[in-house]
C-alpha cells in the first residue's frame, strides 16, 4: 500500500465529512499537526469535535479553526492560551469536555488498545467526577472513565520511513504515540522520510501499522511562549 502522499490536502482528501471525531497530538505548539491542521481548515469540514491537549493559539495550530468556527466540540485538558477559544465558549459556541492531562492521555492510550473504560483516582471528589460510575477499590474511591476514538487521528514526528513507523524527538513525543493508535484512520506529518530499513529498529515509537497516510511538511515551529532574562 502506498503511503507517501504529495502533501496535507492529498492525504485528507475522501475522509472527511462534517460532524466527524479528529484527534490532534502535540502539547502547546510543540509537536503539533500544522500542516494536516491548515489543510483541514482549508477543507471547509464543520462541527468537528476535536480531541486535543489544547486548541493552540489564536493564529495557528487548532486556533486556525476555531477561527473558522469549524470546531463544534473541543475534548481538552488545557486551553488557556487562546482567546478565541475563551470567547466562544463563554458565548455558548463551543462545546467543552474538560479532562485531566494525564486522564486524556489515557482515554486516548485505552482507545487504541481496545480498552473500553477503566478507573482513576483524578477528579474524585470535584466537578469532574459529576455524572461519573464511582467504585471503591481496597478502601479508595476512583471514577470511571471511558476511551476515546476518533475517525481520523493527525500526528506529528521527527522521522518516518516510506512504510508508515514513526520516530518521535522530544516533547513532541507527548500526545502523538498513543493518539496515533487511537484513529480509525492515521495520518502522520514528519520532517523526513526513509526508506525501510533505515531506522534502527528499536528507536520506532510508533508501528507502520498503526499509519495509513504520511506526508513530509514544512514546519514553522512557533514557540508558544519566549521567556528570556537579561
Amino acid at each position: 500500500m502506498k503511503k507517501v502522499y504529495s502533501d496535507a490536502a492529498a492525504a485528507l482528501d475522501g475522509l472527511l465529512f462534517d460532524g466527524m471525531t479528529i484527534m490532534a497530538g502535540g502539547f502547546g505548539l510543540c509537536g503539533i499537526p500544522e500542516n494536516l491542521i491548515t489543510a483541514l481548515r482549508d477543507s471547509g469540514s464543520r462541527d468537528l469535535t476535536v480531541i486535543s491537549n489544547n486548541a493552540g493559539v489564536d493564529d495557528f495550530g487548532l486556533g486556525l479553526l476555531l477561527q473558522t468556527r469549524q470546531i463544534k466540540k473541543m475534548i481538552s485538558s488545557y486551553v488557556g492560551e487562546n482567546k478565541t477559544f475563551e470567547k466562544q465558549f463563554l458565548s455558548g459556541e463551543l462545546e467543552l469536555e474538560f479532562n485531566p492531562q494525564g486522564t486524556l492521555a489515557e482515554r486516548c492510550r485505552a482507545g487504541g488498545a481496545g480498552i473500553p473504560a477503566f478507573y482513576t483516582k483524578t477528579g474524585v471528589g470535584t466537578l469532574v467526577a459529576d455524572g461519573k460510575d464511582h467504585k471503591e477499590f481496597n478502601g479508595e474511591t476512583y471514577i470511571m472513565e471511558t476511551a476515546l476514538i476518533a475517525d481520523v487521528s493527525l500526528v506529528k514526528a521527527w522521522k518516518a520511513d516510506t512504510e508508515g513507523n514513526l520516530v518521535y524527538r522530544k516533547t513532541a513525543r507527548n500526545f502523538n504515540p498513543m493518539m496515533a493508535t487511537a484513529g480509525k484512520v492515521t495520518i502522520a506529518e514528519v520532517e523526513e522520510i526513509v526508506e525501510p530499513g533505515e531506522l534502527d529498529p528499536d528507536h520506532i515509537h510508533t508501528p507502520s501499522i498503526f499509519v495509513k497516510r504520511l506526508i513530509k511538511g514544512d514546519h514553522e515551529k512557533r514557540i508558544e511562549q519566549r521567556t528570556t532574562r537579561a
